[in-house]
């Protein structure tokens, strides 16, 4: 069946429909990851947003179900060069079309994504649908992606209720985890070094986490616009407050700047895939890291009384860690937990491990 990508500037793009038939309106963006459409698309960073990969062939190596970072995919849409028809694995379960279409993502191939990365990397993200249908408002059907904002996702993604991971093995520390779009791998880096990892809703309250005897917290990635959670960044200035160890990944990052008086900004075309240089200050080297992100704390609102600047993008010098001046407290833009990407800054996590003994002595 043929499709279209029609994008908020006007431009076309002709395919063939992949996944679910119902038409999708999204942000659209880019990951320039070779492998990990599995984990990228449950990633519940990408709520609200449709994923071009820049790698033209996706879908080789098949889908299974211990590779999902959440209980379901988050993205709206699909767009890919070639999807390949079945996967070829031995940990395969089934194929990608499939599981697009059992979730109701709505996909095109046969698009030239590397055209389109060109076009998004120089315009900048914008908003697109994804169609099977034919238009025939051509008016009403840009007014419609023009309008699209993604917004409410931290609460879609976050889950309802309190949630208890034992620690591998006897747990050392309990840590509580704020999900506000958590991705499966950053439990498991926690488990694995000792800890029992309690994971909140989004809106639970600070005082909750700070009657609750943990030894430190932890504060997730997620979807949207940081500034949209007001409710949010107020309990988590709560936490700031208090003298628990934290460490905030991504939207975490972003959320205890802004509780901090920083501000952040919407980014041009945003970081997303597995090879994002960047480099630790402190220790003089650089890391390739994961990253998916389309908004960044503003480097000249940070305040040097509050906090230092840990970690920049080497590419271009945007903001990518904070060590805040307040003991024990420490966050990083990208994804130390990988999945996928690599884990070369999975050392944070033992950070952190380190900053909740201090805290005990």
């Amino acid at each position: 069946m043929q499709a279209a990508l029609i994008l908020e500037n006007g431009m076309v793009f002709q395919g063939r429909s992949i996944g679910s038939t119902e038409t999708r309106i999204c942000e659209l963006v880019f990951n320039t990851s070779m492998a990990g459409y599995q984990e990228i698309l449950t990633d519940p960073s990408y709520a609200g947003q449709g994923i071009v990969m820049s790698y033209p062939l996706i879908g080789n190596y098949g889908v299974n179900e211990e590779d999902d970072e959440s209980r379901r995919p988050w993205a709206e849409a699909l767009v890919v060069r070639h999807l390949s028809p079945r996967g070829s694995n031995f940990r395969c379960q089934g194929d990608l079309d499939t599981y697009l279409k059992q979730y109701h993502i709505s996909g095109i191939e046969g698009v030239d994504t590397r055209a389109l990365t060109r076009l998004l990397r120089c315009q900048g993200t914008m908003n697109a649908m994804v169609t099977t249908a034919e238009q025939t408002d051509w008016e009403a059907c840009l007014a419609q992606i023009r309008s699209y904002r993604v917004e409410g996702t931290v609460e879609r993604v976050t889950r309802q209720a309190e949630e208890v991971f034992p620690a591998e093995g006897t747990a050392s520390f309990r840590v509580a985890l704020m999900d506000y779009g958590v991705k499966q791998n950053m439990i498991r880096c926690l488990q694995k070094r000792g800890c029992e990892v309690t994971v909140f809703p989004a809106h639970a309250p600070a005082q909750r986490i700070l009657d609750g005897g943990f030894d430190g917290v932890m504060l997730s990635n997620g979807p949207g616009d940081p500034a949209d959670n007001t409710a949010i960044i107020d309990e988590v200035k709560k936490l700031y407050d208090s003298d628990l160890p934290i460490f905030a990944v991504c939207l975490g990052h972003q959320m205890l700047a802004l509780a901090t008086g920083a501000k952040t900004r919407k980014m041009r075309f945003g970081h997303r895939g597995g090879n994002h240089p960047v480099k630790d200050l402190k220790a003089g080297r650089a890391f390739i890291t994961s990253q998916n992100h389309g908004y960044v704390v503003a480097k000249e609102s940070v305040d040097p009384a509050v906090a230092e600047i840990s970690h920049v993008n080497v590419n271009e010098g945007s903001v990518e860690g904070l060590l805040y001046k307040r003991p024990n407290c420490f966050t990083v833009q990208f994804h130390p937990e990988a999945s996928p990407g690599p884990m070369d800054t999975e050392y944070l996590f033992d950070r952190f491990i380190e900053n909740m003994k201090g805290g005990r002595n």
